[in-house]
């Protein structure tokens, strides 16, 4: 009976093999940032290896992922969830399709971007990959399309279904992590965003939230320990707690906590984005 009634634990299956796939995407951002190791081809190839899997483009996600590093909170240059300067966007259906189903806005910021600095982490000749990293670019998505080869010869062999449900759907639970993990670093009440002409290098990489995951915080390497990331981006992961509580006792000051449910957190702040995240063009 057990095994009669065993798709009635894919569930369970999906939450740990995605939690697992986001361990796999931490281990390859830290790859992106050479925190890995010292050797940068084993960087780049550990990291193409780990986020290919997860059906990740590495190199061109290392690249806009060190841009928003650069740009930390500055509402003119970062990637992904700053405010907007002069739309009327009001709440839509495809606002409330993202929030019950974060995965989705993953997958189309890869290949869209974030508004209005779009770009396609699938087109190597995108400015921000062409003149120094076409090679690099490319190379990932070459083995990206190899992964896609392998994900048809599965599904030929064992059956589509059999794909969508030990592999696809984890990949999906991975991308909604993301997405939610990604949101909550830099979106609070009191994190401030700045305009170019008021942004610095310390005043972005402050502007993060130290968040716990609970039961899968470890298992995701400690990925909501923030601020010492921002920091110090060559601290591996397995250093980021010991760092952490170091910088707490020097800076108290500086520090930020949020000890809120994650999804509660999660919810409360993409509300708060969706509604007010229209702001005037003179703003600074």
């Amino acid at each position: 009976k057990l095994f009669k009634y065993g798709y009635l634990f894919f569930p369970i299956y999906w939450y740990i093999q995605g939690t697992l796939y986001t361990a796999f995407f931490i281990l390859g951002h830290d790859c992106g940032h050479s925190s890995f190791s010292s050797y940068p081809l084993l960087n780049d190839t550990v990291g193409t290896i780990l986020h290919t899997w997860i059906l990740v483009p590495y190199y061109a996600w290392k690249l806009t992922h060190n841009h928003h590093h650069k740009n930390t909170n500055n509402i003119d240059k970062d990637a992904v969830f700053c405010p907007q300067r002069g739309i009327v966007d009001e709440p839509s259906y495809q606002n409330y399709l993202l929030y019950w189903f974060p995965g989705i806005s993953w997958f189309y910021y890869l290949m869209f971007g974030y508004r209005p600095r779009g770009i396609n982490h699938f087109n190597p000749f995108e400015p921000l990959f062409y003149n120094k990293h076409f090679i690099g670019a490319s190379l990932s998505l070459a083995t990206y399309l190899g992964m896609f080869y392998l994900m048809y010869i599965y599904a030929i062999s064992v059956g589509f279904i059999s794909l969508i449900t030990y592999h696809l759907i984890p990949v999906f639970i991975f991308a909604c992590y993301i997405v939610i993990i990604t949101m909550l670093h830099h979106t609070e009440i009191d994190v401030p965003w700045y305009g170019d002409s008021e942004w610095n290098n310390v005043k972005g990489q402050l502007s993060t939230v130290d968040r716990h995951y609970g039961h899968v915080h470890s298992i995701i390497h400690s990925i909501g320990t923030h601020q010492i990331h921002h920091l110090f981006t060559k601290v591996p992961h397995y250093h980021l707690e010991e760092a952490t509580e170091q910088f707490r006792k020097v800076y108290p000051d500086l520090v930020r906590i949020n000890n809120e449910p994650i999804l509660v957190s999660f919810s409360r702040m993409f509300k708060t984005f969706i509604n007010q995240r229209s702001i005037s063009q003179d703003t600074r």
